[in-house]
């Protein structure tokens, strides 16, 4: 196991505290620095911001719902993504009664849309618009924003085409296309 500063340490206490009121979740806590897999919290710790007792986290280990690290002693430690498994199957099971092997599904099918969420953030850049570039065989390529394709960019000048017949002149597009001839 890692050990960590008593500061940093303080910090993770205060960001599991955060995603337990539902003031942060795992998204922005990894987005500012925070490791959401580093084992941090021991079971009275982690019982005591989550509010569930130690003997409940034991049981969710047990069964596989929530499974903490270990130390070399055999210790367990929770990470902020446990923190956020635990918040989610206590209102799951003590909210909305569902049963654990539902929890447990329900919580497997929730990482795999957040693993997929962050896989088209990075595909797509936080900034939300993406500019791609496409050859003269059809391959597409994202490419990063730039000031040099700023620059590139306000220089073009736009010219109109006739639409292929059969298509409605009344599309309103918002794509662009742009062509970049090769020099030989």
């Amino acid at each position: 196991m890692t050990r960590i500063s008593p500061a940093r340490r303080r910090l993770y206490e205060m960001c599991a505290t955060a995603i337990v009121a539902k003031r942060a979740n795992l998204e922005g806590a990894a987005g500012v620095g925070f490791d959401i897999d580093l084992p941090v919290f021991s079971v009275g710790k982690v019982g005591q911001i989550a509010e569930i007792h130690p003997q409940t986290l034991r049981q969710y280990d047990r069964q596989g719902l929530v499974v903490p690290g270990r130390t070399e002693g055999g210790s367990r430690r929770y990470c902020l993504r446990d923190v956020d498994r635990l918040v989610q199957a206590q209102h799951l099971s003590q909210d909305e009664g569902i049963n654990l092997n539902g929890v447990m599904r329900i919580l497997e099918l929730e990482e795999e849309n957040r693993q997929l969420r962050h896989e088209v953030q990075e595909l797509t850049g936080v900034t939300g618009f993406s500019v791609f570039t496409a050859d003269m065989n059809g391959s597409i390529t994202q490419t990063s924003r730039s000031y040099r394709a700023r620059y590139w960019r306000g220089q073009l000048h736009a010219e109109v085409h006739a639409l292929p017949a059969g298509e409605s002149s009344s599309a309103q597009s918002k794509s662009m296309v742009l062509w970049h001839t090769a020099k030989h």
